[in-house]
């Protein structure tokens, strides 16, 4: 059994109420460490893509199991790879940031759904090249989950529908030939969501920052006043992933 905790849209810009909402999380997820396998962050760390805010970022998320990131429409690559990653190599530093893991018995893709520029998210042609020849690598009966910030479905509120994952055709067909991949993990709604695309289990974490409330809850779109959430996903020896969602209040 694997258990992977979620944060997401973490929105870091230097302002002491994002810091501290961060760091609530983290210290939450830090007293389970005997207990979570791996914490993954689904974009939007920072909040305009400095490379102050993700330095920042690391420090917060220091933490005593394996952090997995991946960027959203408000992350900047180069930054990001720079100050989060600690890649100062400087190769193509606007490439798609991707990134394998192994978590026990468990491949966890970290995919980079961002377009430079836009608030709309695109799985890149050389992203899908990098998945496949990932899975290809990774040898028969390994189960995979991929992880990245777009949801490819509506979730029914016209904030986080308007800024989709694009031709969501080609993830499904993806998905139809790689039965290994169990389920898909995003963020960028700042709503936690259950749902099925294309067969396959797709879990949407809650947001740090703020909580997005939906168009029958009330005319205001960000409750900033509700606790930031997180997830915990829990993958049995079956391949059947469930999902629990918390709040973190501010005792803890």
């Amino acid at each position: 059994m694997l258990v992977l905790a979620q944060i997401s849209d973490l929105h870091l810009d230097g302002t002491p109420r994002a810091t501290e909402r961060a760091e609530r999380v983290m210290n939450r997820l830090r007293g389970l460490h005997a207990r979570v396998d791996a914490l993954l962050v689904t974009g939007d760390i920072a909040d305009h893509g400095t490379e102050a805010e993700y330095e920042e970022a690391a420090r917060i998320l220091d933490a005593p199991f394996p952090v997995l990131t991946c960027p959203g429409n408000h992350d900047h690559r180069a930054p990001y790879r720079k100050a989060l990653l600690g890649d100062t190599a400087g190769s193509a530093p606007d490439a798609p940031v991707n990134s394998v893991h192994r978590v026990g018995d468990t491949a966890v893709l970290m995919c980079d759904s961002s377009i430079p520029g836009s608030d709309e998210g695109l799985l890149a042609p050389e992203t899908y090249a990098w998945i496949e020849a990932t899975l290809d690598g990774l040898g028969d009966g390994v189960p995979a989950l991929l992880a990245f910030h777009h949801p490819p479905v509506a979730l029914h509120h016209p904030l986080p529908d308007s800024y989709g994952l694009r031709q969501p055709r080609e993830l499904a067909a993806l998905l139809e030939r790689r039965p290994q991949i169990k389920a898909l993990i995003t963020g960028h709604a700042h709503s936690p969501a259950a749902t099925v695309f294309a067969g396959r289990p797709l879990v949407v974490g809650p947001g740090v920052t703020w909580t997005l409330q939906l168009p029958w809850e009330s005319p205001e779109v960000a409750d900033r006043a509700a606790d930031p959430g997180l997830a915990f996903h829990v993958l049995d020896d079956e391949g059947r992933l469930t999902t629990h969602f918390r709040s973190v209040r501010a005792d803890g």
